[in-house]
Parts: C-alpha cells; structure tokens; sequence
C-alpha cells in the first residue's frame, strides 16, 4: 500500500462520501485550523448534474496552456485515489498529499470533539478530502485551482472557497432525495456557489433552473453569462478522433476552429463553457490566445468519458450514471460511431434512476449484460433485469454475477462478428472497475 492508499484508508473509515451533512461551518472550521488553505490561490469552481468532471478538465487544460501551475480537484476516482488531485495535469506527489495528511490531523481531532460535544456527527469522509484538496495545493504549491463540487453546491464541503468563477453545468433530476425533487430546487442549492464578486458562468438551463440561478446572481451582483446568449457553440463537427468546434466567446471574439479529441456534442459544448469560464477569468476583453486555446484543447483528456479499454474486440466504457448522462452518451455512439451491433454491459447504484438510464440507451442497445457494482450500494441484478425487461424490450438480456463474467460474456458475443462492440455503462465505480479489470487483462489500452 503506496502513501496515497494509506490515505484513503484512513478518509474510508469516516462517513461515506455518499451520504453528506447538509452543513458547511464544520468544514470551515477545520480548514481555519489548517490555515484556510482555500484561500492561498484563486479559485474557479464548477457545479452542475452532468458534464462537470469533462468541463473542469478543460478549464485546467487551457489554464496549463496559459503556463500557469494548476490544481485540479474532481472526485470521485476511477481506479487510483490520486487521480482527485491533479497538480500540472499529473495525478499529486503521495508524498506531498501524505504530509498534508498528517498535518491535518490535529485539526480533525479538534473538530471532530467540537462535533461530538455538540451533539454532532464528526467530519466525513468528502468533508476532510475537500479540507485535504485544499491543504495539498497549498503545498504543491499551485497558482490556480480547478475544484469541481461533490454534491450540490450551497452546503458542499468545497463551497468554503472563494471562486473568482463560478461555472454551472447542465442541471438535471439527480440525488433527489437530498438535493430536491424539482429542476428549481436544485438549481438554488447548486447556485449557491456563486457568491459577490463571483463571475458566473452557466450551460444553457431548463428555465426554471435559469431563473434561480439568475436569481442568485443577481442578490450577490455577479454578472451571469449564458450559454448561447453571451457566449456560443457556433459549429460543431465531426472530426477523426472527436470534434472540430468554432466557438464565440464572451469576449466576442469567433475563435479559430479547433479540434477536441472527445466523442459526443454533449463535449463540444462542455469545452464551450470551459472556454468562456477560462475568459471570464482573465476578463471579457481578453480573450484566449489562439496558440493557448490550441494547445489547451489538443492535450484534452476525458478518462471514463467514452474511454476506450479494448481493441479486440472493441470495448468502451462511460460513467454515464442517470437519465441525462446516459441520453448525451447514446447520442454521441449513434452520431460518433458506425457499430452494426453493441453489447451494452450494464451496472447501476441502488439510489440511481435505473429505468430511466436504461431507457435512454435502448436505441443504441443490441445486448445486455447486466452486472452487480462493486459496491454496497449496487443494485439487485435480478430487480435490474425486469426493469430492464420493460425498458429495452425486444432486446436478449443477461445477467451476470460479477463484471468479470459479464465482460466475457459481452466480448465473446462481439467477437463473433467484426461490426460488433460493447460498452461499460451505468455507474462511475463500474467504470472504473472496467479499466482496473482491462489493465490487469493487459487489453493494451489505458
């Protein structure tokens, strides 16, 4: 075990980074007893439903461009524990995020007995990581973090920064039971990034969640800029290896077209945000040097994102995990790819929309393979075969008792015939199953 697992061990034993507490003073003040880390480097801060991993690896793309030292906090991981904290686009130092570790060890006793005396549960688990994130580029050091919101925004543990941006994705129906049951209410908790003297920078919304993100904006007198409004995905095409886009920013400059090596116009336009949230800033009327922009988008990585783990046969896998997720992705196969057939290998959390998941990929499903998640929270696979049944009919479906079978399984069937291919799909934790399990068989991809 390498210093950076001895940490995630040591994070695993506190409350999972699925269930949060609704609170953000706990975590304020154990960054204060760290020495408020957060606020040693500007900050721009992403939020959203989808799209927010791809858009925050974009703005720190095109902020390394720039020449600046970067941090970038996304979470959760997909293979090494690591990969939350990107210092220069390279996973962090396990020495440097070990020490940050053991300094903050005091504070957490501190506060954790300030919680308890309270009547309070300790710091969890994503509460301490966010503190963590915050301490480690501190340390690096970093001249600019990148930091991507656990869950929600107005209470999520990395809302103690300051962002000079606040970005918002697009806004979908996702961890209802904590975040609300409506667009609107959603949008409000998310919103509650922006703060004054915040730049705000939206992906086209449902109205309803427009407006409360307008709202919001407009009580900390932070100017909102919105996608197709401000700023623009003037074209989008397809291009060997991903897209070639020409974007207008919210500098109003038309960019030269360039190229993104990512599948799917759902990627395009999260490269379109990320763009006028890197404007916004440096200031509107500066826009991006075109040999930044160039070479910030060409060195562009997406991992999970329609991710490929196997060549023979194909084999791809996407994190897409609810009902707007899985609808980009579908769109981006049919657009993307010239598959005859596809075998779509299928593992969902029990909290997650199945039904609705499964529904958006039926177009682009020629076989099922359904699998239990590594995780305490996986779905019943045979509860997932009959909404499966009802969702993808016409469609022969399995069920496998483990991913390994289920790849197999999948595999075998594609490579009967040279048109065929399978995708990962349904949960972040299968992804990154899939590429541990692809490795390890040395498929010969990344």
């Amino acid at each position: 075990m390498n210093a950076a697992e001895r940490v995630f061990e040591a994070l695993l034993e506190r409350v999972g980074e699925a269930n949060p507490r609704p609170r953000i003073e706990p975590v304020r003040r154990l960054a204060e007893l760290a020495g408020s880390p957060q606020l040693s480097y500007p900050v721009i801060q992403v939020a959203g439903t989808n799209g927010k991993t791809s858009t925050s690896r974009a703005i720190e793309s095109i902020m390394r461009s720039y020449g600046l030292r970067t941090g970038l906090f996304t979470s959760p991981h997909l293979t090494d524990f690591s990969e939350r904290f990107l210092v220069d686009g390279e996973p962090i130092d396990e020495d440097v995020l070990a020490s940050s570790w053991d300094e903050l060890q005091l504070p957490l006793q501190v506060v954790d007995a300030e919680l308890a005396e309270a009547g309070h549960s300790p710091i969890t688990f994503f509460e301490a990581l966010a503190v963590l994130a915050f301490a480690a580029f501190a340390d690096a050091p970093i001249e600019v973090a990148v930091i991507e919101v656990g869950m929600g925004g107005e209470w999520d543990a990395t809302n103690i920064v300051e962002a000079q941006v606040a970005v918002i994705t697009p806004i979908g129906l996702d961890h209802v039971a904590i975040l609300g049951s409506d667009l609107a209410e959603i949008a409000r908790t998310k919103a509650g990034i922006i703060k004054p003297g915040s730049i705000v920078v939206s992906a086209a919304q449902d109205p309803a969640a427009l407006a409360e993100i307008a709202a919001v904006a407009e009580s900390h007198g932070a100017p909102l800029h919105v996608f197709g409004e401000a700023f623009a995905l003037v074209d989008d095409r397809l291009a060997v290896g991903g897209r070639q886009i020409d974007v207008r920013g919210i500098s109003g400059v038309g960019y030269e077209p360039a190229f993104v090596p990512l599948h799917g116009a759902h990627q395009a336009e999260n490269v379109t945000l990320a763009v006028a949230a890197v404007e916004a800033f440096f200031g509107a009327e500066r826009p991006i040097p075109g040999e930044v922009l160039e070479d910030g988008l060409g060195q562009l990585t997406s991992p999970g994102r329609l991710q490929l783990i196997g060549t023979d046969p194909v084999v791809y896998v996407d994190a897409a995990h609810n009902p707007h997720g899985a609808r980009a992705l579908a769109r981006a196969v049919e657009e993307s790819f010239a598959f005859d057939e596809l075998a779509l290998v299928v593992g969902v959390l029990a909290e997650k929309d199945a039904a609705g998941v499964l529904h958006e990929l039926a177009p682009i499903a020629h076989k099922v393979v359904l699998t239990p998640v590594d995780s305490p929270r996986s779905s019943d696979v045979e509860a997932l075969y009959t909404i499966a049944e009802a969702e993808i009919p016409d469609t022969p479906i399995e069920v496998a008792d483990s991913l390994a079978e289920a790849l197999d399984t999948a595999r075998d069937w594609a490579a009967e015939s040279s048109g065929r291919a399978v995708l990962v799909v349904g949960s972040v934790v299968l992804a990154g199953e899939a590429i541990a399990f692809a490795r390890a068989e040395g498929w010969g991809n990344k």
